[in-house]
């Protein structure tokens, strides 16, 4: 590639950027003189790329409004980050296209790269592996117009009306202020300001928060599922976000409050973070004991570092009973120093996920409520005793 060849594609880089560059600013960063610019946009030109000219003082070039350029020139580390993007978010759950979509994508991406490149992605493709399994298709994901919209009606603090579905299938109109967009667990979640709900419902379909705080004006902030978001509208007005509010902690906090079938109370003798890499916030909420026994301790999750951090829970237990395996990192022994009893509170649809992860924290606890955890925890313990104390068979299976 001949030296002015690479900077004319330089320039087509720089213009790709968004917005108005002056002459004598590309001349800068091209290393060339001001005439020059202007012959290598002539270049463009000749290529069909729709190169506008703007004169005036303040004129300069920039590409046509619209015009996109395909990714003719990413190098092996763009790609690769392009193409493990679209692989991971699919995935994860997170991709709100079809699944043919997200594969055409794929496809017109790997055409037009070198044949090198191609076939080292090709083999990375074919080989790599990943330790979470892809999230279940059933649920289906938010359509890409509703995301967009909500995330534009959240930056610019624009009302936006919904039409939602909540669990129990009921659809109704509702206008919220839309503070936040929060990725978690294979979903998208809407954290919103929304008019506080009639007594004689819930709140919006699950799993979603109960009111995580209210305004004076009757308002309280809620959680939606954007898969049950049919339509919405942007309504006009504005509003203003709290200074102090995260839509990450607020989605998990309301998530390990949703009101299932059951609710969990334990005390387990072990250090907080211990028990937080089993089970994550968004499924359990812990306070820390004071030495004196009683109940009256700290919120261990309001002095957490980072917000960010919580969300990343991985493959873990959830309240529809779905469960994923720990890792060895989150295995400790018991000879780990414990300062601490820390009150546990979950709530859950079923309960059967709760011994085998009570049995891999491998400490002490005591099960307030329900009842019925204690016996599935018993069946626990005689299924363990029974298969550690079994005969070996003559010929253990291969």
């Amino acid at each position: 590639m001949t030296t002015s060849t690479a900077r004319v594609l330089a320039l087509l880089e720089i213009l790709q950027g968004s917005g108005l560059h002056t002459v004598p600013d590309l001349a800068v960063r091209l290393g060339v003189d001001e005439r020059t610019v202007r012959r290598y946009v002539g270049h463009l030109l000749e290529l069909g790329v729709p190169v506008d000219s703007v004169r005036g003082r303040h004129g300069g070039y920039r590409l046509a409004p619209g015009y996109r350029m395909p990714p003719l020139m990413l190098t092996d580390e763009e790609a690769l980050a392009v193409l493990l993007g679209l692989l991971t978010g699919r995935r994860a759950g997170l991709v709100t296209t079809s699944a043919a979509a997200n594969e055409s994508a794929t496809a017109k991406l790997r055409r037009v790269l070198p044949k090198a490149l191609g076939r080292r992605l090709d083999a990375l493709l074919e080989t790599a592996d990943f330790t979470a399994r892809p999230r279940p298709t059933t649920t289906p994901a938010p359509e890409a117009h509703v995301l967009l919209e909500l995330a534009e009606a959240a930056r610019h603090q624009r009302p936006v009306t919904l039409n939602y579905t909540d669990r129990k299938g009921r659809s109704t109109d509702r206008t919220v202020l839309p503070y936040g967009l929060v990725a978690h667990s294979g979903r998208w979640y809407l954290t919103a300001a929304a008019p506080a709900a009639p007594a004689d419902t819930a709140g919006p379909a699950g799993p979603t928060a109960p009111a995580a705080s209210a305004s004076a004006a009757g308002e309280e902030i809620r959680t939606f599922r954007l898969d049950r978001i049919t339509s919405l509208t942007v309504q006009p007005g504005s509003f203003t976000v709290p200074p102090d509010f995260d839509p990450v902690t607020t989605l998990l906090d309301g998530l390990a409050q949703t009101p299932w079938t059951h609710e969990v109370s334990l005390r387990i003798h072990a250090d907080a973070q211990h028990i937080r890499r089993h089970l994550p916030a968004g499924i359990a909420s812990l306070t820390v004991i004071p030495d004196g026994g009683g109940d009256g301790g700290a919120d261990w999750d309001a002095g957490a570092p980072d917000a960010a951090q919580r969300a990343d829970t991985g493959r873990q237990p959830r309240p529809d009973g779905s469960n994923g395996p720990a890792t060895a990192d989150d295995h400790t022994t018991g000879d780990d120093h414990t300062t601490e009893w820390v009150h546990v509170r979950m709530r859950a649809e079923r309960l059967d996920w709760i011994p085998p992860v009570l049995a891999a924290l491998d400490r002490p606890f005591v099960i307030e409520r329900p009842t019925a955890l204690r016996d599935l925890v018993r069946a626990l313990a005689r299924r363990l005793d029974e298969h550690a104390t079994a005969d070996a068979p003559a010929h253990p299976p291969m």
